[in-house]
């Protein structure tokens, strides 16, 4: 059983680690053991906020520009780690496709994640 000093203590690591979100034009794998996206677009966010919104919760904004993704259509996002040389994939998000984007769209995910 995790207490609830763990949990929060857990959170607070995740909220100084997460710095940064990619997507995807994949979507298939379930491997927990993926180091990266399936089918990646070589972009990042333009926008990516982390908060502590509860003790054990932490919520993820990551928007990105459609000039990054004129004509296609998204399926995965990943949520990566400030480690070096290489960012880390630490949370992987597949949906339905999303899209296509025009240059002048922009796309925003929320992620949630709870420490139990």
């Amino acid at each position: 059983m995790i207490l609830d000093e763990l949990r929060q203590q857990l959170a607070t690591q995740l909220l100084t680690i997460l710095n940064n979100g990619k997507i995807g034009l994949g979507g298939n794998s379930t491997s927990p053991a993926s180091l990266t996206l399936d089918v990646p677009l070589n972009n990042s966010t333009t926008t990516f906020t982390v908060i502590k919104s509860n003790d054990n919760i932490i919520e993820v904004l990551a928007k990105f520009d459609g000039s990054l993704l004129t004509g296609e259509v998204v399926r995965e996002l990943g949520i990566f780690d400030n480690s070096s040389p290489t960012n880390k994939m630490l949370s992987r998000v597949n949906f339905n496709g999303v899209g296509p984007f025009a240059s002048t769209d922009s796309v925003e995910f929320f992620l949630t994640i709870e420490v139990e």
